[in-house]
């Protein structure tokens, strides 16, 4: 196996290195589109089948959003709807034959511990103000300010480490069970690899929706 630590190259765009991970990840968001494009080109007033599970998903994001973010919660429906359903789509995207989760590879999972991470900040600053979210990393003392730096830093890291350390470590226990004992033993193993696939989706995008509340939160 190689190393998810260091980014496969499947073929340079110019200067510019594609990494398997990208190519997957492109390809999911391009068929995410194409999904969403052809689900909604024909909405009724009375959802039924494919539209009831979309309108369902969306609706279901939407309150657990809003039991965490008081307030005009749906302007982060589409940050926080799209992080997850991507997130979960990636993680069992290594169930299709010879395709493998781009979430498993360390870029991935950084990339979007970074999206998290700045829309925490902008959330601050649009809510607060840009003084007025500075002023609230020196609250209560102008001692915690270092402190407080070094929060936002480690739960960043956190967050891509929890992602990709499931990920990584559940696809390498079942290709090592493929090899050794064949395609009966690991069905189990991957009943609960989808279970964890959509529990570690929820675990982040439930962690950037508190993170940007914390952000947005008036402490004066």
């Amino acid at each position: 196996m190689e190393s998810p630590f260091i980014p496969h190259v499947m073929f340079m765009l110019g200067p510019v290195p594609i990494s398997y991970a990208v190519v997957v990840t492109w390809g999911i968001m391009l068929g995410l589109v194409v999904v969403a494009w052809l689900s909604c080109r024909h909405f009724s007033t009375f959802p039924e089948g494919w539209q009831a599970a979309i309108e369902l998903l969306i609706v279901t994001i939407d309150e657990q959003i809003g039991e965490v973010i008081q307030g005009n919660s749906k302007r982060f429906l589409p940050l926080i709807g799209s992080l997850f359903i991507f997130i979960a789509i990636a993680n069992l995207i290594d169930l299709l034959p010879g395709l493998s989760a781009p979430t498993s590879v360390l870029e991935t999972p950084a990339a979007l511990a970074m999206i998290a991470y700045f829309s925490v900040h902008y959330a601050g600053i649009s809510s607060q103000g840009l003084w007025g979210y500075l002023k609230s990393y020196a609250k209560p003392s102008v001692i915690m300010l270092p402190f407080t730096l070094l929060s936002q830093i480690t739960r960043t890291f956190s967050m891509m480490v929890r992602l990709f350390g499931n990920m990584m470590s559940g696809q390498f226990l079942i290709s090592i069970l493929l090899v050794f004992v064949g395609f009966l033993v690991p069905v189990p193993l991957m009943a609960l690899h989808v279970l964890i696939s959509l529990l570690q989706a929820y675990i982040f995008a439930i962690l950037a929706t508190v993170f940007i509340a914390a952000a947005m939160a008036d402490t004066s």
